[in-house]
């Protein structure tokens, strides 16, 4: 059989593996589907083991490990709960306590990794909507739309941000500057389709009162690792000026917080997602087997060449319904080698725009959207796909034609 039928089964049962996460008689998930493919790849001789080591991208790698180990960090020590409990104070009505979830998730989305970030806060919203008698599911439904609309600021706002941003060679600064209109909008949009949509929820005026039990945090552990995240976050935006790579610094940071942070590091460690880690690396292998081959480029390039304008509501509407397929991680991937070989920086931009809102239209469209309606299904608060689409499809909808605008009056 020709390589490119063979590259072309590997990569169509690795996806069917990633979407299909239960299928019958096979004990399967995304990380194992992708680790399949990339076994496979160089199993029927695809790739070579030396070409699919070459195929990872340590870079991205670096990076996501070393946000992994700083988040951690400011998680043990009780970081994202002194913040919500500073947030929160000002929530003295469901509205506003609305606004400040909105505003709170998708700032702090912005300068850490998305999925991390709704991983810590989901309990503490939980905990405030019962402590205050309120229907959790809009706020928790809102926190999902604010931390993927959010982390399209920067590129370190979510996987596959860092992907791009690595790949485009694109300044930190410039990347926030570009981006921050389409995210603040959206997270605006995001309040006001909430609010309209659970009317009877935000409709209450009275005072909220909230168990003040449900913050802890080490105000004088956070210290150390506070200073060294925000050493961290100011050397990504001079990054170019010190001649040091956005990984390395993320490396050296988690490398700081690992020695001088309070956290016993043994505890830091385990705290680490490295079934991600190792999924983004099989995937990479997956993508270069079906690259190697020139399996899609035909397709995808060409429409990445009609023209500036054209080819970035190209990207805005395969993204929309790819991402629902695949989620957007895996698309992205997919998209560097031919977004490469575009070369176009705006539609870099483009792809983590379009990748990055196009998460909000369905459950199943981001990592963090799983995360979160997972973790409130273990505390016994189920959202179902038609609770989440109705908000989700408006707000993706919304936010994808107001990217789309911008970006192209960015031209």
């Amino acid at each position: 059989m020709e390589p490119h039928y063979i590259a072309l089964i590997i990569f169509i049962l690795t996806y069917i593996g990633i979407i299909f996460t239960r299928l019958p008689g096979v004990n399967i998930d995304r990380p194992s589907a992708a680790f399949f493919g990339a076994i496979a790849m160089i199993l029927f001789g695809i790739l070579s083991f030396d070409e699919a080591i070459s195929a990872i991208d340590f870079n991205t790698i670096g990076l996501l490990l070393g946000m992994m180990i700083i988040i951690a960090t400011l998680q043990l020590d009780g970081f994202f709960a002194f913040l919500a409990s500073q947030t929160i104070r000002i929530a003295q009505t469901p509205l506003k306590l609305l606004i400040a979830i909105t505003l709170f998730t998708g700032i702090t989305s912005a300068f850490l990794v998305n999925d991390a970030v709704v991983l810590f806060i989901t309990p503490l919203i939980i905990s405030l909507c019962k402590s205050g008698q309120l229907n959790p599911i809009p706020f928790l439904i809102a926190e999902i739309l604010a931390a993927n609309t959010g982390s399209l600021m920067t590129m370190t706002g979510n996987p596959q941000n860092m992907l791009i941003g690595i790949n485009s060679g694109i300044p930190y600064a410039e990347f926030l500057l570009r981006l921050i209109p389409i995210s603040l909008l959206g997270l605006v949009i995001i309040i006001l389709v909430i609010r309209l949509l659970y009317n009877k929820t935000f409709s209450q005026k009275n005072n909220l009162t909230f168990d003040k039990n449900a913050f802890q945090y080490n105000f004088r552990s956070m210290q150390w690792s506070v200073i060294i995240l925000a050493g961290v976050v100011i050397m990504f935006f001079i990054h170019h000026l010190i001649h040091l790579s956005i990984p390395l610094i993320s490396l050296i940071g988690a490398a700081l917080i690992l020695i001088f942070g309070k956290v016993k590091p043994s505890k830091v460690i385990k705290q680490i997602d490295w079934v991600l880690l190792l999924f983004f690396a099989s995937l990479f292998v997956v993508v270069h087997g079906v690259e190697k081959v020139g399996l899609f480029d035909r397709v995808i390039t060409a429409n990445l060449l009609l023209g500036n304008a054209k080819s970035l509501a190209f990207i805005h509407v395969i993204s929309l319904f790819l991402s629902q397929l695949i989620s957007n991680v895996p698309l992205t991937v997919i998209m560097l080698p031919l977004m490469k070989t575009a070369g176009n920086e705006i539609l870099w931009l483009g792809l983590a725009s379009a990748t990055t809102l196009a998460g909000n239209a369905t459950i199943i469209g981001a990592m963090a959207n799983l995360i979160v309606i997972e973790s409130a299904q273990n505390k016994g608060i189920k959202i179902s796909f038609m609770d989440f689409f109705k908000p989700g499809i408006i707000v993706s909808l919304s936010t994808l034609l107001i990217s789309l605008l911008i970006l192209i009056a960015q031209l």
